[in-house]
């Protein structure tokens, strides 16, 4: 029986702290966090969920076994979903070593979950039935350790990504695609990597609207992402696809100025609007005829170090479908694949150089009733603490007018704070 009850307390960062180094104690774990970023659409501040009461791993039937799962339990469930289920659901293959260890689908059911709503805090947990038992068992920190420097190191060099566009460029050529998101990964082997204190400098830095620490057993997930990948609520489905980038700048008025630059770029508009059309084919697949619209379209929001152009595709779930067909017919992202999807994702395991596995993946929650909300995995740093494997990937939309050079100054400009928080 899971107990639910308000939790009075003084300080919420602090709270917030010793809850996250619980999760670093905890075999399972997931600490999501809005960092004060309140759209219309968010339901919660921050989540918290520690500990696994049951874990769900499909191994075959990845969406079937979910969704027999989530029925039979009808509790909260937070997980991820791997890029590399797309071998499940279409004719694909990937043919790159992974390096990190995340699992293709996993679900966890957490023993203890505190999360922060309408300015409220509540804790459901099927071990403590008060604040005064909870509160007693929060772990004591103390003589926090910090990091030594990390340093990660290219795969890919800049030649060989310039090489890499110019293969691609020749498929856009041939109208064989017509975007592609192509990935870079920077990584290096330490066993003196600190996953939290790696969290709290990035999570301090990007200050990001779907950030998560992200646990199972020894593998890690370290994200600052920016992007919802898809949210339900009731029959109500939306998703928010990034395409376009270009920094911020300490001068008010310059900065003003680039956001101006952005919404005004053909080339981010024309693969803004590639994806917004993948993304609504996507939806219309379980929406009810006639109900999806483009609620947004090149939207310009503004984060610690960069400017994005967002837009927002909504849809009304027809009844004969549920929340897992609502996944399984939209993953893996379109702003992290391509058009057409299937070809997009061929070329990206032709050209790229590692297995993205939990990168350009989700992770999230599903409620109690089957209401959803989804990140995309990108502004990640990936640890598996068994060989020590630590990775950061990064990329950008390549298209047929790209400037390549430009392409690669942005990945180094997307990954400059997971740098940032190893120094």
């Amino acid at each position: 029986m899971r107990h639910k009850f308000p939790l009075p307390t003084q300080n919420v960062e602090e709270l917030k702290s010793t809850l996250l180094h619980w999760c670093g104690i905890s075999s399972h774990s997931s600490f999501l966090d809005s960092n004060h970023h309140h759209d219309k659409y968010s339901q919660y501040d921050w989540l918290v969920a520690i500990g696994a009461h049951q874990t769900i791993s499909p191994s075959q039937n990845y969406f079937a076994e979910l969704r027999a799962a989530f029925h039979k339990h009808e509790d909260w469930l937070f997980g991820h979903l791997s890029y590399d289920l797309k071998n499940s659901l279409e004719n694909l293959n990937t043919h790159h070593q992974d390096t990190i260890g995340f699992s293709p689908m996993l679900f966890y059911i957490p023993k203890i979950l505190v999360y922060s709503k309408a300015g409220e805090i509540w804790v459901e947990s099927l071990e403590h039935k008060s604040a005064d038992e909870f509160y007693a068992a929060l772990p004591a920190i103390s003589n926090l350790e910090k990091s030594n420097s990390i340093r990660l190191q290219p795969k890919t060099k800049e030649a060989e990504y310039l090489r890499k566009v110019a293969s691609l460029k020749e498929h856009l050529q041939f109208g064989n695609i017509y975007e592609v998101n192509y990935c870079i990964e920077f990584s290096t082997q330490t066993k003196d990597f600190l996953p939290i204190s790696a969290f709290e400098n990035l999570n301090k830095s990007a200050s990001a609207p779907f950030s998560a620490f992200y646990k199972n057993a020894d593998t890690y997930l370290i994200c600052a992402s920016p992007e919802r990948y898809i949210q339900k609520t009731g029959n109500h489905i939306i998703s928010q696809p990034i395409k376009g980038t270009i920094r911020r700048d300490k001068n008010p008025e310059t900065d003003v100025m680039l956001k101006i630059d952005l919404y005004n770029n053909e080339k981010e508009r024309s693969e803004n609007v590639m994806i917004t059309d993948l993304v609504r084919n996507d939806l219309s697949q379980t929406a009810k005829r006639g109900t999806v619209k483009v609620d947004e379209l090149f939207g310009i929001y503004t984060f610690n170090t960069v400017h994005q152009m967002i837009s927002t595709v909504s849809s009304t779930l027809d009844d004969q479908y549920d929340l897992t067909e609502v996944l399984q017919t939209t993953f893996p992202m379109g702003s992290m694949t391509g058009a057409p999807k299937i070809k997009a994702m061929e070329l990206i395991d032709e050209h790229e150089n590692f297995a993205r596995n939990l990168y350009a993946g989700s992770v999230g929650y599903i409620d109690p009733k089957g209401n959803f909300d989804f990140n995309v995995v990108i502004r990640s740093l990936f640890y598996n603490a068994n060989t020590g494997y630590l990775s950061a990937r990064v990329g950008s939309a390549i298209t047929i007018h790209c400037d390549a050079k430009k392409e690669y100054e942005e990945c180094l400009l997307k990954a400059e704070n997971l740098f940032a928080a190893l120094r």
